[in-house]
This record gives C-alpha cells, structure tokens and sequence, in this order.
C-alpha cells in the first residue's frame, strides 16, 4: 500500500472520539498539503477490517460527503452522532466546536476552505 496511505491513516487513527478532521486537515498533517483528495483515496482504500476511525474524517463544509454507491455516508452519519457530534438541517456539524485541533496551529485550524481554482492561469 502507499506510504501516503499509511501516513494518512496514521493521522486519522489519532482523531479522539467525538472528534473530526477534514480531509485536507487530515493531508497536511500527514505532510501532504493542499491533496485533500488523496485523503479520500486512503479512507476509500482501508481494508474492511481496519481499526482506523475512517468515519471521523468529513469534508471541510462541515459535511459528510457523498459516495457514488452503497450507504456508508448514512453509516457514517450514525457513528459520528454516537459519538456526539451533532449535525444541523442541511447535515453539517459545527466544525468550530468538533474539529479536532491537536497538531494544528490555529491558524490552520480556523482556516476556512479553500476553493479550488476551475480555470488555468496564463
């Protein structure tokens, strides 16, 4: 498996309960900024035995993102709530009182999202 995957999972295995990170959070505490996707990618590609917290990690609008098929998100959705994180109408969860901050400067941890650019520079 890569050694990105690994490092990933080995950030996301130290969210605590009642936690969360975002993917691109998850990314550049596993020294991979600005590669949020990669992120999904290790969380998409953990075997179904693994004891990583894979539900814990979400997209930075404070959501759930959706998957192409089965009903992992609403799996998803249960655990976090289990573990006490709520979530308002629209299905987000309040990132300023459940992301997780631990080795996250501040600045980091109250960035809001970046957006990603749709047109080339010249």
């Amino acid at each position: 498996m890569s050694s990105h995957y690994e490092r990933i999972w080995s950030v996301v295995k130290r969210i605590p309960r009642g936690k969360v990170a975002t993917y691109g959070q998850v990314a550049e505490l596993a020294g991979l900024e600005g590669h949020a996707r990669q992120a999904g990618y290790a969380m998409h590609a953990l075997p179904a035995d693994s004891d990583v917290p894979w539900h814990r990690v979400i997209n930075a609008r404070g959501e759930i993102s959706a998957r192409t098929s089965g009903d992992s998100h609403e799996l998803q959705r249960m655990l976090l709530e289990a573990e006490g994180i709520a979530f308002d109408a629209k299905g987000r969860c309040d990132l300023k009182r459940y992301r997780w901050s631990a080795g996250v400067s501040p600045a980091v941890a109250g960035r809001p999202a970046r957006r990603l650019r749709t047109t080339k520079r010249t």
